[in-house]
């Protein structure tokens, strides 16, 4: 399933040894060497120095509706406890705001937004805001992680604009079906679990 980027900043992180929410999440860690989300880092009242203000993702037990479930705040690592994420935190990249070329030159405009697999929570799709001349045609392009040539501090470098950019119809949020028994489906939650899933937003 696929899910907008932006839609998980402020998304809360819930324990099933507490029993509901214990953080929220601020920024995403992204991975520039195959663009994948590795960790967010986290906000709230629980979260100190000696529990770590960063949700390695490789402890996310499930994505859903309500929220990332983890199992407990021990789950929270500090920058320095996983070696690839503070090499990651270290470079500073950034994926939204950087410039989409093509090969040959042509600047397409800047990632404004982008798309994950839930399960993987790997980028599968960049959202490109067009120049002001050219948003008047198509504002917006959605181009998948397979057209992706090369990535750096500045720039996303695609193959040809015609071999397969689509225009972005629409992105949003889409349901995940669980694969055990959410123990956060209580009466609070209920409202979102009982919504009829919408199809995922793929292009």
């Amino acid at each position: 399933m696929l899910v907008v980027g932006s839609k998980l900043l402020g998304y809360p992180v819930l324990s099933v040894h507490v029993g509901g929410e214990v953080a929220r999440t601020l920024e995403p860690i992204i991975d520039p060497d195959g663009l994948k989300v590795i960790g967010y880092t986290l906000s709230g009242a629980l979260i100190r120095d000696e529990i770590g203000n960063i949700l390695d993702m490789s402890s996310v037990r499930e994505f859903a509706p309500s929220g990332l479930i983890v199992d407990s705040t021990d789950e929270f690592v500090n920058r320095e406890d996983v070696v690839r994420i503070n090499q990651v935190m270290s470079l500073n990249f950034g994926l939204v705001g950087l410039k989409v070329v093509t090969e040959d030159k042509k600047t397409l405009g800047k990632v404004s937004d982008y798309t994950l697999d839930t399960e993987s929570f790997m980028v599968y799709q960049l959202i490109v805001r067009r120049p002001a001349l050219q948003s008047l045609i198509d504002p917006e392009l959605t181009i998948n992680r397979s057209q992706i040539v090369e990535v750096d501090d500045y720039k996303v470098v695609i193959k040809h604009e015609n071999e397969k950019v689509e225009m972005r119809k629409s992105a949003k949020a889409t349901d995940f079906t669980p694969n055990f028994v959410n123990p956060f489906a209580e009466p609070q939650f209920s409202q979102i679990h009982n919504q009829t899933p919408e199809p995922p937003d793929i292009e």
